[in-house]
């Protein structure tokens, strides 16, 4: 199953605009707020050129490129965390989701209207934490009381799963969300079952019109947004949803076309999809031969057992080794005979730590 991006921020300011853009799945997107209520759920191939020079080496019967899910998430508004506009529910979906992506508008448009009537971009960044905090402090609060019921135990699990939880507690009244507290895995996964809002990592979206979309250094609202962004080490992609609709719906030749009238190199979604893969901390490993080429994902760190596991668990369970040659190498060599000649195919065993852009074959036994 895909790892997913949950796109939030207040009502339009983009969301389902840029959603649609990603999917080209067509979520509604209308000018008044709530237009979005269930989330809409679209799953995007990540771009890589990798995978496209691998096929031409290859000539596979198939191609499967590797996938990301982003869910479109109802716009918060002020007091979410109080059941406010759907609130509870909406807040309930965001839980669900790996990251989040949010959207905050930075382009002026008097026949667009802002749910708080004026254009403040830090001002919705921080209606939005704020109720994401406050719906963690219900969360933590309620957490507490029942786990100090059963401090009476001595239970020393539940006596540092409090000691972590106070912790938390004291940064979220502090406005601050749970992942600016460095906290081990161990603690981590002591709170785990939480679902915590504001510890999931956070990418910005800065969202501006259709004439601003290759200028990078004149908006005064993508700028503060910049500032408050790497006050907590995050990363900000400056996109127009609007632009990144219509880019959607072209390919080839007039896409690119379209991109060099814009003075982009890239479309702002492959930013956005490379920036979101990166925030999750995932790495892309290949398998490749006649019958198929395949990206796989994976989280930085995962070794080859586990890798396997990710195509089947039945490779995971009777690994044996993995033959392994780097992107770069194969891709130099030409073919994987010339890589095995020139000894860049290796044998690798369970400690090996997976690369990214490893082309891989895996041998098991089951």
């Amino acid at each position: 199953m895909p790892l997913s991006c949950g796109i939030v921020g207040l009502p339009n300011v983009g969301k389902s605009t840029l959603f649609n853009a990603i999917t080209q799945a067509g979520a509604e997107s209308a000018n008044y707020p709530f237009c979005t209520i269930d989330p809409n759920v679209g799953v995007v191939e990540v771009p890589d050129p990798r995978l496209d020079k691998l096929v031409e080496l290859v000539t596979p019967k198939s191609i499967v490129p590797t996938a990301f899910e982003f869910v479109d998430i109802a716009g918060l508004v002020a007091g979410a965390s109080k059941g406010e506009g759907l609130g509870n529910k909406f807040l309930a979906h965001i839980r669900e989701v790996d990251a989040i992506v949010h959207v905050v508008r930075c382009f002026q448009d008097e026949n667009i209207t802002h749910v708080n009537g004026k254009i403040d971009p830090l001002g919705d960044i921080q209606t939005i934490n704020l109720e994401l905090i406050l719906a963690d402090i219900d969360s933590v609060d309620r957490k507490i009381e029942r786990s100090r019921k059963n401090l009476k135990g001595g239970d020393k699990k539940i006596a540092q799963e409090v000691e972590v939880l106070e912790r938390v507690k004291a940064a979220l009244y502090e406005d601050k969300p749970a992942r600016s507290l460095d906290l081990s895995d161990d603690e981590r996964l002591l709170i785990r079952d939480l679902h915590l809002i504001t510890m999931k990592p956070v990418l910005y979206a800065a969202n501006v019109s259709e004439a601003e979309v290759a200028d990078t250094g004149s908006n005064e609202y993508v700028q503060k947004v910049r500032e408050f962004a790497a006050a907590e080490n995050a990363e900000v992609v400056q996109i127009s949803a609007r632009v990144e609709e219509e880019i959607a719906e072209l390919e080839g030749d007039d896409k690119a076309m379209f991109l060099e009238e814009l003075g982009l190199q890239e479309s702002g979604l492959n930013r956005l999809i490379a920036a979101a893969y990166k925030l999750l901390g995932l790495y892309t490993y290949f398998t490749a031969g006649v019958q198929e080429v395949r990206a796989w994902t994976i989280r930085q760190g995962t070794k080859a057992p586990q890798a396997a596991g990710v195509i089947h668990t039945d490779f995971e369970r009777g690994f044996i080794r993995a033959e392994v040659v780097s992107f770069d190498d194969l891709s130099a060599a030409g073919s994987m005979a010339v890589a095995r000649e020139r000894g860049q195919l290796r044998l690798e065993g369970k400690e090996y730590v997976v690369k990214d852009g490893d082309v891989m074959h895996f041998r098991f036994n089951v």
